[in-house]
């Protein structure tokens, strides 16, 4: 079976990572490279022996599938180009700036029979692709993702930049409608909200605490699930999960005993499964891990969130 054509537009910090991928991948023939710097793209070119390009418009036809690693403004317009090019596309996160953007790569998508995966690489980590197994139906959710300041990111705030994370995968954990947002957060080194916290009520009665800041000292991505006969630890950075269960026993009276297991899995290569099983939804033609609908879902819950965020602006002391 013939090897699927890829390329790679904006090979910068997280886009010479995607090439390097499609390189290694036997389902994929890495065709080229763009980006808008012309040495950035020849050194990455160079390594795997593919072509270079400062215009992703010289590529449109040209490959079956790629993946968009540019800054979030472009995601639409270079997406809509290539799927309207009959091309299959990866779009990193967010999945654009707006909604109705977001409506029309989908639509496009569907009606040329093309598949629109979303880059949430937290969906791919270890630890989430083996939660099914303990997961039942969470009632109360907490999630902290702190790093440090980092200037790469600063063209969105912290909702779209960390939080979006914990958010797609907290949507797709509880699978019930949003009733309530509550938000609070400050900028604290960038002109956009840097640290922020969000509380998601969910029809179903679930809530869900998230807390997302890139200017900490230390660097934490967990999430705590809540469940009636346990409580689920989810260390992501360590591909940690921690399971707590009700025991036999008693620990007192009429309260019974706590049963823990840890599993720590493997090192594994999140972006490698995520490009992966991003090629295999092309050859099967099925639904991608992270579809176009999941990226709009998240990102409209993290606009809602930065509006309240705007609305009502802390400022440091």
């Amino acid at each position: 079976m013939a090897k699927i054509t890829t390329a790679v537009i904006g090979v910068g910090y997280l886009g010479k990572f995607h090439a390097e991928k499609y390189a290694q991948l036997p389902d994929s023939k890495l065709v080229a490279v763009v980006d808008t710097n012309r040495r950035v793209a020849d050194a990455v070119a160079s390594k795997y022996h593919v072509e270079s390009s400062t215009d992703y418009r010289e590529l449109l036809g040209r490959v079956q599938a790629v993946s968009i690693v540019v800054p979030t403004s472009l995601h639409y317009d270079i997406a809509k180009a290539f799927i309207k090019h009959d091309s299959h596309v990866l779009v990193e996160k967010p999945i654009t700036t707006t909604i109705p953007q977001a409506d029309d790569l989908i639509s496009l998508a569907r009606t040329r029979r093309k598949i629109l995966q979303v880059g949430h690489l937290e969906r791919f980590n270890a630890a989430i692709l083996n939660l099914d197994k303990v997961r039942d139906k969470p009632v109360f959710i907490e999630t902290h993702r702190l790093a440090s300041f980092n200037p790469r990111g600063t063209d969105v705030n912290v909702v779209l930049d960390l939080m979006i994370h914990d958010i797609d995968i907290i949507i797709n954990l509880v699978k019930s409608d949003l009733v309530r947002i509550d938000a609070t957060g400050a900028s604290i080194l960038s002109d956009a909200v840097d640290i922020a916290n969000a509380r998601l009520v969910f029809k179903n009665g679930c809530v869900a605490n998230v807390t997302a800041s890139r200017v900490s000292m230390k660097t934490e991505r967990k999430m705590r699930l809540f469940q009636r006969d346990s409580y689920v630890s989810i260390d992501f950075q360590n591909r940690v999960v921690t399971v707590h269960k009700k025991g036999n026993g008693e620990m007192f009276p009429g309260i019974p005993n706590i049963d823990s297991e840890q599993t720590t899995f493997e090192d594994g290569d999140a972006l490698k499964t995520e490009i992966a099983l991003f090629l295999e939804a092309i050859r099967s033609g099925t639904q991608p891990v992270v579809s176009g609908e999941d990226g709009k879902r998240a990102l409209q819950t993290a606009i809602q969130i930065t509006e309240l965020l705007n609305k009502s602006p802390l400022t440091p002391a």
